[in-house]
């Protein structure tokens, strides 16, 4: 009798939740439409609640009297950001799961090791990532996602032309170490919009970002050091 009564109880406590959470999706969804809320959670402190809004989580109560932009939960004891940990854990990825076939593979020594990159071919810091980190890392299969950021007015023609070239690793080394495009068109068949499409499911929206063989995204440019720790 009593697991029954537990039972009931946890479902009642459910269902009273995704009640609420789906009260507070609506008036989200209406005051501000170009969201795309993707979960809410009730956290436990207070009355606050989570939202996962792709790359970000925001704060609010049950009836959005306020709403916390760029906050961060820390534990005082421990001082462990536990809104990082919930990000990442939020935004991991299966790395199978990955296109790999629309993305540029360059294979560096035996190539166990793999990792893949959203990249913009005129983002500095992509160029700084390429030529002072990635240049000393041996062993590892790059699968650099070609994803031109709109402001860099040129980055997706330069995109086509490198995705277009006989050797597209050759031709994406030669732009970013040495700023050198290779001469075609441009216009062959490319997967842009593709990428671009899976960026943004992904809450990629910055570049570069580099997606770990656990699927965990690390954004910006990563010391050496840094991404040899996370690949071991």
């Amino acid at each position: 009798m009593i697991k029954i009564i537990s039972f009931f109880l946890c479902f009642f406590i459910s269902n009273i939740a995704f009640a609420e959470d789906d009260a507070l999706r609506k008036i989200m969804e209406k005051t501000y439409p170009e969201l795309t809320v993707k979960s809410i959670k009730k956290t436990d402190y207070n009355d606050l609640y989570e939202v996962f809004i792709g790359s970000q989580i925001i704060y609010t109560n049950d009836n959005f009297d306020f709403l916390i932009v760029e906050g961060r939960v820390v534990d005082p004891k421990t001082k462990i950001d536990l809104t990082e940990i919930r990000l990442e854990e939020l935004t991991r990825v299966n790395f199978n799961d990955l296109p790999l076939s629309d993305a540029i593979k360059v294979v560096k020594g035996n190539g166990k090791r793999k990792i893949a990159i959203f990249s913009d071919v005129d983002c500095p810091y992509c160029k700084k990532l390429e030529k002072k980190e990635l240049s000393k890392i041996d062993n590892i299969t790059i699968y650099t996602f070609l994803y031109p950021l709109n402001i860099h007015p040129e980055a997706e023609e330069k995109s086509k032309k490198i995705w277009c070239a006989k050797d597209r690793a050759k031709a994406w080394s030669e732009y970013i170490l040495n700023d050198r495009l290779p001469k075609n068109s441009g216009d062959c068949k490319t997967p842009l919009n593709k990428i671009v499409k899976l960026a943004e499911d992904l809450g990629i929206s910055s570049t570069p970002t580099i997606i770990l063989p656990n699927g965990r995204l690390v954004r910006g440019t990563v010391p050496y050091e840094k991404l040899e720790e996370n690949l071991q």
